[in-house]
């Protein structure tokens, strides 16, 4: 099976294997697996499919493409299973702060099963948004041959004549309660928005982070953006099957792939993509566990330098379905190529480098979904990074969907997500507000809720371009407009942001790449320290674990050992 000499079942063998494991070898008899099974290598299947989303619904029929394409190359399948939290379900409420916080529970229990069953290889499904991360994170950790598979985008709605996704509810809702739309045009909204399973259909986290594995290498080229409900997703499904033991084959493991270059050739794509503010956190992350150098100010290099080329919702005119159509991520990786902004001799788990893949992308003659390089959306990035007197650990703001890049203004400050959602929802939220909503982040939280009900409501009642907002959490990627979250520190760790007060005034200017309050450094320390936290009510069980563990947002919000 191997043609350089690394052993396939490198690590079963001690499971599997001699007098000393017929105990072993009895159990997995019961379950089906007979000797020849136990014979080959032995690849785990990590699902995060679960009866709770649209985005995972549908993960337990493409595992069985999955495993059908590794038994068919010659290896032996084991499914199992793990959490999956959906921002879109949760969003606005208390469970929203359990989001972030599956992300490592997610990494933690693929880690274990693989280690304790010394499965050969694994290969992970994954749809909702901490899914993905949490699916690589732990391959790195396990660091055997293995890659992350991505169950694909929801097709869009349709709500009178115009596709529409999961975005246009959220953003009704705040229609809703600002008189704009009746409690029956609400409705038929909520009832078109999600026609299926598959992950949100914009350029939201999902998506984003799809894009952004695949140019990291982990995952295949060319399956992530074949729509959930595609005729061809199991075929691609069971490729990928085929795919994971010709890796396995190879030993080739994620330290090989994934480096300080295929990282970022992995924010590149964000860059261009106009994708999700959580990138910056999730790729911290995925670095961290691979132990490759990067940190928040990385970001500012690519970002600065890579064009924003795809027209993607939030920001733009459309979804993760037209990208598809229009030559999927081949194309996005061809021209960032053709810019000299990609890490052509980068290697991915099909053995082929990314630049390979993105010389055989093609073009859909007439697609206007990515644009050509020399008429860009703008000429940097979807995001960038800020610091400055109110962020000195740094914070992420958002540019795509918008040409805003300067602000000063009051502050409107409130304890939590929710006190600024009934400030909305009672019209006291103002036209050149700056709304600072703290006590969000990873430990104050705990759990660090992105604040999409919130943005969505702001800009459901016309205050989208008259309104920014600053927060020590997160916003979903579905969110757009002059957003700043992930501020560092938090307030309940001494950051600035805890010295804020209502009329304060905050100056947001990209260019200088700046969030500053007009407070001296001595009112600043005197305000921190007298400043004292509301008691976070959720902070028990894993929450309470979460929040002694986790790291600062700016160096990925990881729980640290």
């Amino acid at each position: 099976m191997s043609t350089n000499g690394f052993d396939p079942k490198h690590r079963s063998r001690a499971l599997t294997e001699g007098p000393q494991r017929a105990a072993a070898r009895s159990y997995f008899q019961a379950i089906g697996f007979d000797d020849e099974a136990m014979s080959k290598p032995i690849i785990g299947v990590a699902s995060t499919w679960i009866e709770t989303m649209p985005c995972n619904y549908h993960l337990r029929a493409l595992a069985k493409q999955v495993k059908d394409g590794i038994r068919a190359a010659g290896a032996t399948p084991m499914e199992f299973n793990t959490i999956a939290i959906s921002d879109g379900i949760t969003m606005g409420t208390s469970g929203m702060k359990t989001s972030l916080v599956s992300r490592e529970v997610i990494a933690d229990s693929i880690e274990l099963t693989a280690r304790g069953y010394l499965f050969d290889g694994v290969i992970g499904l994954a749809g909702c948004d901490k899914t993905l991360p949490g699916v690589v994170m732990a391959l790195c950790r396990l660091d055997i041959p293995s890659m992350m598979f991505y169950g694909g985008s929801i097709l869009p709605g349709t709500y009178q004549g115009e596709e529409i996704t999961i975005l246009k509810v959220f953003e009704a809702v705040g229609a809703h309660a600002a008189g704009k739309i009746t409690d029956e045009e609400l409705k038929a909204i909520e009832i078109a928005a999600s026609p299926g399973p598959g992950a949100c259909g914009g350029q939201f986290t999902a998506n984003t982070m799809a894009m952004a594995f695949e140019a990291l290498g982990i995952s295949p080229i060319g399956s992530a953006m074949v729509p959930a409900v595609d005729a061809t997703k199991a075929k691609v499904a069971y490729a990928c099957g085929e795919l994971m033991v010709d890796l396995l084959s190879r030993g080739l493991k994620p330290s090989d792939i994934i480096t300080r270059e295929s990282l970022e050739n992995a924010i590149a794509t964000v860059a261009t993509g106009g994708g999700s503010t959580n990138a910056v956190l999730h790729l911290l992350a995925v670095a961290r566990e691979m132990g490759v150098p990067l940190d928040i100010d990385d970001f500012s290099d690519v970002l600065n330098r890579v064009p924003l080329l795809c027209d993607l919702s939030p920001g733009g005119r459309f979804n993760a379905v037209d990208l598809h159509k229009a030559g999927g991520i081949e194309l996005t990786l061809q021209r960032l190529n053709e810019a000299g902004h990609l890490h052509a001799d980068a290697i991915t788990v099909s053995g082929k480098t990314v630049g390979e893949h993105a010389d055989a992308a093609v073009e859909t003659p007439g697609q206007q979904v990515v644009r050509p390089l020399d008429n860009p959306i703008k000429p940097h990035g979807g995001m960038a990074v800020l610091r400055g007197n109110l962020a000195p650990g740094g914070c992420v703001v958002k540019l795509a969907g918008h040409d805003r890049r300067l602000y000063t203004g009051p502050a409107r400050v409130f304890e939590g997500e929710e006190a600024a959602m009934a400030a909305v929802a009672d019209g006291t939220i103002k036209a050149g507000d700056a709304v600072v909503i703290r006590n969000e982040g990873p430990v104050g939280g705990p759990g660090m809720r992105e604040m999409l009900a919130v943005t969505a409501a702001i800009n459901g009642a016309g205050l989208g371009e008259d309104v920014i907002l600053i927060t020590d959490g997160r916003f979903s990627g579905a969110t757009h407009g002059f957003m700043c979250g992930h501020v560092a520190p938090e307030a309940v760790k001494g950051g600035p942001i805890a010295a804020v007060a209502d009329g304060d005034m905050v100056t947001m200017d990209v260019d200088a790449g700046r969030l500053d309050v007009d407070l001296t450094d001595e009112v600043i320390a005197e305000r921190v320290a007298a400043y004292v936290a509301p008691e976070a009510v959720d902070c028990t069980g894993v929450l309470a674990k979460y929040a002694k563990l986790v790291s600062s947002a700016s160096e990925g919000a990881v729980t640290l050992v």
